[in-house]
């Protein structure tokens, strides 16, 4: 469910942002594609075979799985097309404030906390990969 709220805040006559709590497709969007990144960075780990082939193709298969189930979510909720009309543009969702069960953050912070810890991972584990090829692994 969306909530936006245009409202003014109570004694001040400056208007404060509008408020959403749904994030905006484009932090969906960097998020699949930094998952598919991670997928690909863990790779670099593969060798002859064995368990070592083994276990990334079970991590890469549960990542899949989690892409394929958010995407399906996200299909089914782009049937409602009157919440995705009034998104506007990502650069002034970041402006706008968001909304948790535990408060408000302002978009750009609330898009920082989504997208942070998987883009760590891929970077991190794109690092580790390199570092793993050229130390002979």
């Amino acid at each position: 469910m969306t909530t936006i709220d245009h409202g003014h805040q109570g004694g001040s006559n400056q208007p404060r942002p509008p408020v959403t709590n749904r994030a905006h497709p484009r932090v969906y969007a960097i998020l699949i594609a930094l998952t598919l990144w991670f997928i690909l960075a863990v790779w670099a780990f593969s060798g002859g075979g064995g368990l070592v082939n083994y276990l990334l193709f079970v991590v890469s298969a549960f990542l899949c799985v989690a892409l394929g189930l958010t995407l399906i979510l996200f299909r089914v909720g782009r049937a409602r097309r009157a919440a995705q009309a009034d998104q506007p543009p990502l650069r002034d969702w970041v402006r706008w404030d968001y909304e948790t069960l535990t408060g408000r953050l302002a978009g750009s912070s609330a898009a920082a906390q989504i997208l942070l810890p998987i883009a760590a991972a891929a970077v991190g584990m794109t690092a580790i990969g390199i570092a793993y090829h050229f130390t002979g692994g």
